[in-house]
């Protein structure tokens, strides 16, 4: 599936959960590292006006669908993909990652709600080890040096999996780093997903999620910071879906 974005085309690599296991699974069993980034309407906006976070993007590993807009797009191009938001990932990843005896890290949020989620994940998945967590401090630069010591530190660690957990465009940088600074790391850009496992953010109920309301019912949650971002990007939907059609005609 390909998402145009002018100039841009974003390509998303797995349309299904089933192929997106596997070839993790693969890569963790056989150390070796990828940056996964689950592109939403959210991060279109910012690749339409960001010629550096649209290079980002285009150098992951893997792309997936995290956000209803970008499933209907898929539908309507005749490439359709499943919806795969990256806090419905972290167990299934976590999983994965025991059973083929690689530890986990997780890098971002704050350290209270790292500290519970490790814990959460360790009840949750069994033989699960977590080899190492950081929670940077505000004003974060990925392409710090500080940011480059923390890439080795997970990679000395022996961790084969790293969550990042701080927002975008940053989380995704830092995994596109981490490929040649933790070559032996798989990257997975998961935004909230670590705080909804420490209870540190409320997620929408499932019955919100499952009738497409997640938006409204996060917007209301914090109006300020929220309303203007989906007006955004609502704004850039009917392009999308215009560009999207006439590709498929094409």
């Amino acid at each position: 599936m390909i998402l145009h974005v002018p100039p841009h085309k974003m390509r998303i690599t797995h349309a299904a959960r089933a192929g997106l296991m596997a070839d993790v699974e693969t890569a963790l069993r056989a150390r070796q590292g990828f940056a996964m980034a689950t592109v939403n309407l959210d991060h279109l906006v910012k690749i339409g006006a960001d010629a550096g976070f649209a290079a980002t993007y285009g150098a992951q590993d893997i792309v997936v669908a995290d956000g209803r807009p970008i499933m209907w797009l898929s539908k309507l191009g005749g490439a359709p993909v499943e919806l795969m938001p990256g806090s419905d990932l972290v167990l299934p990843l976590c999983h994965l990652a025991a059973r083929a005896g690689r530890p986990i890290a997780m890098i971002g949020s704050t350290g209270a709600a790292l500290s519970d989620a490790a814990a959460y994940l360790r009840a949750a998945v069994p033989g699960l080890e977590v080899a190492y967590v950081h929670a940077p401090p505000m004003g974060f630069d990925p392409g710090s040096d500080a940011a480059a010591d923390i890439l080795r530190a997970v990679e000395a660690s022996g961790a084969g999996l790293c969550f990042l957990a701080l927002g975008a465009p940053k989380q995704e940088a830092l995994a596109v780093r981490g490929r040649s600074l933790a070559p032996s790391v798989g990257f997975a850009s998961i935004g909230a997903g670590l705080d909804f496992l420490g209870g540190h953010q409320r997620r929408a109920p499932a019955w919100v999620r499952a009738t497409a309301m997640e938006w409204l019912w996060r917007a209301l949650s914090s109006p300020a910071r929220l309303i203007p971002r989906y007006a955004r990007c609502f704004a850039i939907l009917p392009g999308l879906i215009w560009r999207t059609f006439r590709a498929r005609r094409g």
